[in-house]
């Protein structure tokens, strides 16, 4: 049974990180928001992520920054004294969240059941929120919007660039071609392709008529992959990596035309930007943290990776096992992503023949 019959007047939102999980949860905040519209929601949230979700229309954005300690948690209590809450959906397992939720106060405390949370979040919360059936991330979020009352809907996202940045991404476009937005790093070097694989595909798709970016953050082992990348095509790329603001990436992302990236933060904001994305996985189930409307243009060799591992069929693991080795993504061929990429290109009539 719902926990409200009636739109409650307040929510707060408990999910401080990462980029690629809060552009998820975003998706459960907009089902709330289009339902119960009168209903005031506070989201507390990492402070980086802030940054890109900070303008989300009729939501009071509390940044948190992890980074300062106790002083962190102090500086937030003090935020929220005298404020008392219909509910509080704490949605992020770890300790540091948990720690925050003690001065968050709420009627209801929501967390998840025991098939998806950790770290003793179940000290925290007073309510529990059945796992859907599905294992993907977002899945478990909009949970959580239905548990309080929204009837079930599909997701949907409203995250709203600035003109300032539109038209800065607007300039780094072309006007006369498909724009192809590649993202060839994550922050761990781990979950990376190989620049050569990007390469070739990005040679393969100026040929098809792209134009190419390079886009990604100043991490060094961004800058550096793209750099080689840059090395080994032979295309005219644009290479943005390390020279954007995330508010900056989400309107270029929003108007490219298709998207390649790996398991990262990017892969999610194209998606709240209805952007067809291209993943490449390898370590995490994309069926778990795949880029959700475009799981079918996932090139995937986790389910290779895992059974080489671990001796086992995919279907004997939980949807929660992780690749270990580190060179797990090299199993991921070019042809196998161009040919992902013609499938793209004739699915969403990116080019005209």
């Amino acid at each position: 049974m719902a926990l409200f019959s009636s739109p409650p007047s307040s929510i707060c939102i408990l999910r401080l990180s990462a980029i690629g999980d809060v552009c998820n949860a975003s998706a459960m905040v907009n089902a709330i928001q289009q339902q119960w519209p009168k209903t005031h929601i506070t989201w507390v949230m990492g402070a980086m992520e802030a940054k890109l979700l900070g303008d989300l229309p009729n939501v009071t954005v509390i940044p948190f920054d992890k980074k300062s300690g106790f002083k962190g948690y102090l500086a937030l209590w003090k935020t929220l004294k005298g404020q008392r809450f219909d509910a509080l959906l704490h949605m992020q397992t770890a300790l540091r969240a948990s720690i925050a939720s003690i001065g968050i106060r709420a009627t209801h405390k929501l967390g998840f059941d025991k098939t998806r949370r950790n770290d003793l979040q179940q000290l925290f919360i007073n309510h529990s929120v059945p796992s859907p059936t599905s294992p993907h991330v977002l899945d478990g979020f909009m949970q959580f919007a239905f548990e309080l009352g929204v009837s079930r809907c599909e997701p949907s996202w409203n995250i709203q660039s600035q003109p300032v940045d539109m038209d800065w991404a607007h300039a780094q476009l072309s006007t006369s071609k498909p724009n192809l937005v590649i993202v060839p790093g994550a922050s761990k070097a781990y979950k990376n392709w190989t620049a050569q694989g990007y390469a070739a595909v990005a040679d393969y798709a100026e040929n098809k008529g792209f134009h190419i970016v390079l886009a990604g953050s100043p991490a060094s082992v961004e800058t550096e992959l793209a750099q080689q990348v840059c090395q080994h095509s032979k295309a005219t790329l644009v290479n943005l990596v390390g020279k954007s603001s995330l508010t900056q990436m989400q309107a270029l992302l929003q108007q490219a035309d298709l998207v390649i990236a790996p398991d990262t933060g990017p892969a999610h904001m194209a998606v709240a930007a209805n952007t067809p994305v291209i993943g490449l996985y390898a370590h995490h189930n994309p069926a778990r943290t795949g880029p959700y409307l475009y799981r079918d243009y996932v090139v995937s060799a986790y389910k290779e990776a895992i059974e080489a591992e671990t001796g086992k069929d995919i279907t004997q693991l939980s949807w929660r096992s992780r690749v270990k080795d580190k060179h797990a993504m090299q199993r991921i061929q070019s042809d196998t992503v161009i040919t992902m990429l013609d499938k793209a290109v004739a699915d969403f009539k990116l080019i005209k023949e």
